[in-house]
């Protein structure tokens, strides 16, 4: 199980996704940084009618495992390689920061993160929320990919008989979970029938 993860937050549409993960990240004990662009959290507010800041803020008065990284700071300890976090998982991500990590470009804390992982041989989870994607969006996943990035794109099954909004959600947070080996119980697992 991983003790500690970066959660990034950018400003594709589907901030309900990161919200979800990092519920769940918290109550499972994991350290959770979280780094959000500009976008992200306006993204976030926008959809979810939260505001990101005020609502980590409500998660550290009842949980000493999460906290709220400055985008813009890169002194942050997730911006360094000696510090060993598990997993950096971007969701959502959008076609811009995706392009961004692909070309190597660490100009922010996120994509700072994100190259880290790629370069220390830790997971980067990135769960694209785009569509359709064009030949430039597949290119770039497929160049991470081949350095070693995990795709999970935000596209939930449905063999588990979703009823809920929620339980779409909980079907790619799960999925997400199930890749780095969290334990969780989002959604019914296959077994045979």
């Amino acid at each position: 199980m991983s003790n500690k993860i970066v959660v990034g937050i950018t400003g594709a549409s589907g901030s309900i996704y990161a919200k979800r993960l990092i519920e769940e990240l918290v109550l499972a004990g994991i350290q959770t940084n979280i780094v959000s662009t500009d976008t992200g959290k306006q993204v976030f507010n926008y959809e979810l009618g939260l505001d990101l800041e005020t609502w980590i803020s409500s998660l550290k008065e009842k949980f000493n495992n999460v906290k709220l990284e400055n985008n813009k700071n890169l002194f942050s300890g997730v911006a360094s390689g000696s510090n060993k976090y598990d997993a950096v998982i971007i969701a959502p991500c959008s076609m811009g920061t995706l392009a961004e990590i692909a070309n190597g470009l660490s100009k922010n804390l996120l994509c700072r993160a994100a190259d880290v992982a790629l370069k220390e041989g830790r997971n980067l989870v990135i769960v694209p929320r785009e569509t359709p994607f064009n030949t430039i969006h597949l290119e770039n996943m497929l160049k991470l990919s081949k350095v070693g990035a995990t795709i999970i794109p935000a596209m939930p099954g449905f063999y588990h008989h979703p009823e809920t909004m929620e339980d779409l959600v909980n079907f790619v947070v799960g999925k997400i979970l199930d890749y780095l080996n969290i334990e969780n119980k989002l959604f019914e697992k296959w077994e045979d029938k």
